[in-house]
């Protein structure tokens, strides 16, 4: 990635005003001028995604919806197996993002991927439900995000798996097992990302833990690109649709 580019892409992170009155406008006026340089510098920061992936049990003849896809780099990581699933769906609301999305699977020549332009909360395949359905840093850019668990609850068929990793801080008074976050990164993060309209929350697991069978859940540190000494936290949840 070269400096200018990279210049280019921290301009729009830190100081480029996000416009829109929908959340699709917002979405395109964040992305649209990084999105070539997107899974470059992203692969610095969003942690976990192939871990979270590489643990999810693909079906043969299965089906799986990435929510919130972006420009498809998720595809990537588990490019062994696609073959082996009847359909993939990349769902996002960023044209931007699924512009390369496309270019991505038509040029990887996945006949069974289709990127579609979508919201995480409304789109369903016409197939019918599905056996895996992924959130990768996208639940919190999400306004609805419970809705749109709930959906994904919906989507899947009795056994099927939800993985999710993304962004978080635990609540002021974390739940037995969990980690306790200080004062200062319960604090410090959101501010921080609330700037870019990503919203880490400290209610994304106790809700997941909710509404799913947890399979595995584990609680990371991210160093975070240009800010020495500063890491977040994420985590990675797998979870199963009870019969």
């Amino acid at each position: 990635m070269s400096l200018l580019a990279e210049l280019k892409t921290l301009y729009n992170l830190t100081l480029k005003p996000i416009r829109g009155r929908s959340h699709a406008e917002r979405l395109d006026s964040f992305y649209r001028n990084q999105a070539a340089h997107y899974d470059e510098f992203r692969k610095r920061l969003l942690r976990g995604r192939e871990e979270m992936l590489r643990e999810l049990p693909f079906p043969d003849g299965g089906m799986w919806i990435d929510m919130g896809g972006g420009t498809g780099q998720n595809l990537e990581f588990v490019a062994d197996r696609l073959p082996r699933l009847r359909k993939v769906y990349v769902v996002d609301l960023a044209s931007s993002l699924m512009e390369i999305a496309r270019d991505r699977v038509a040029r990887r020549g996945w006949g069974n991927v289709e990127p579609v332009l979508a919201d995480a909360i409304t789109f369903s395949p016409p197939e019918g439900q599905a056996d895996i359905v992924t959130f990768s840093y996208s639940l919190t850019m999400i306004p609805d995000w419970f809705a749109a668990i709930d959906h994904a609850l919906e989507l899947l068929v009795p056994g099927g798996h939800i993985g999710v990793v993304d962004f978080y801080v635990s609540r002021k008074h974390a739940e037995a097992g969990h980690r306790q976050h200080t004062w200062f990164t319960r604090t410090f993060w959101p501010i921080w990302f609330n700037v870019d309209n990503v919203y880490p929350s400290p209610d994304h697991i106790p809700y997941l833990e909710r509404r799913f069978e947890t399979v595995s859940f584990s609680e990371h540190w991210a160093r975070m690109p240009y800010l020495p000494g500063f890491q977040t936290p994420y985590y990675r949840f797998i979870g199963l649709k009870r019969a």
